[in-house]
């Protein structure tokens, strides 16, 4: 996707521009998902010692405040409740995350979740400004997260 033009919905829901087929601009999007976060993932996730899913959660209840609820936490994440659970199971586990039930199960992060995070940020934001935004303008960033946040 070189303009955000290209592929543009035109009124009335037809795609106009040099991809108008739904398919190619799903492809697109796929494999630029897939090329930026195999390498943010490989320049911080590894280098901290975290997982993929483990840097997600992290910087997901490090953004809330520390802490929120399971269910919460799994709709911004998209994952489903099985997913997350056990995932939730094996971080509480190498004591990143508790979780206490109280009307519902509230996950937070530990003092070494919280390090762990603290640690990963300079890398991954490193990471995301050399993979993604570094490449987009200012403009190109605003509209995505725009139409990301709308998906």
């Amino acid at each position: 996707m070189s303009t955000l033009n290209e592929g543009a919905a035109a009124p009335g829901g037809a795609m106009t521009g040099a991809s108008n087929e739904p398919v190619d601009f799903w492809s697109a999007f796929k494999r630029a998902h897939e090329v930026v976060r195999a390498r943010v993932i490989a320049d911080t996730a590894e280098a901290a010692g975290l997982s993929e899913p483990d840097l997600t959660i992290l910087a997901n209840l490090n953004k809330a405040g520390g802490s929120l609820r399971q269910s919460e936490l799994a709709a911004a994440l998209g994952w489903d409740r099985t997913r997350i659970s056990h995932q939730l199971t094996r971080m509480g586990k190498r004591g990143l995350v508790t979780r206490e039930r109280a009307g519902g199960v509230t996950v937070a992060l530990t003092d070494a979740g919280r390090a762990a995070i603290t640690a990963a940020h300079p890398g991954l934001d490193t990471a995301v400004r050399r993979h993604l935004t570094d490449k987009l303008s200012a403009q190109e960033i605003e509209t995505l997260t725009s139409v990301f946040r709308r998906l």
